[in-house]
């Protein structure tokens, strides 16, 4: 009985092994998380209430670069309207940045700052 439950056995171990090395490669290596979509950057936005927001995003980059506004609340988020880039618009010395990156960048920013308020 023992000889056909070895086969079957060592199968799973072997399963469970992978299923714990892939949650580790997925924490460690760089570049095994992320977005894989094209870079955003906030370009404004405004409150309309305590947890209601119109955000206006630069999705893209150049001359593919294309502005959605989005309204944002807390069980949805909606488009309101999509744009072409206006030609105007002032250009920022940051980095437009990934989702998978931006809380990191803009804690980093946080504690970085001199004045920054606490």
């Amino acid at each position: 009985m023992l000889q056909n439950a070895l086969p079957a056995l060592a199968l799973l171990a072997i399963m469970v092994a992978m299923a714990f090395a892939l949650k580790w490669a997925r924490r460690r290596l760089p570049g095994a998380v992320g977005h894989s979509g094209p870079p955003m950057q906030l370009l404004s936005s405004l409150s309309l209430g305590p947890q209601q927001r119109v955000v206006t995003v630069q999705v893209g980059q150049g001359d593919d670069a294309v502005c959605l506004v989005l309204g944002v609340s807390p069980g949805s988020v909606n488009a309101l309207h999509h744009m072409p880039l206006p030609a105007h618009l002032p250009q920022t010395e940051q980095p437009i940045v990934t989702p998978a990156s931006s809380f990191a960048a803009r804690l980093a920013q946080l504690t970085k700052a001199p004045n920054a308020p606490r």
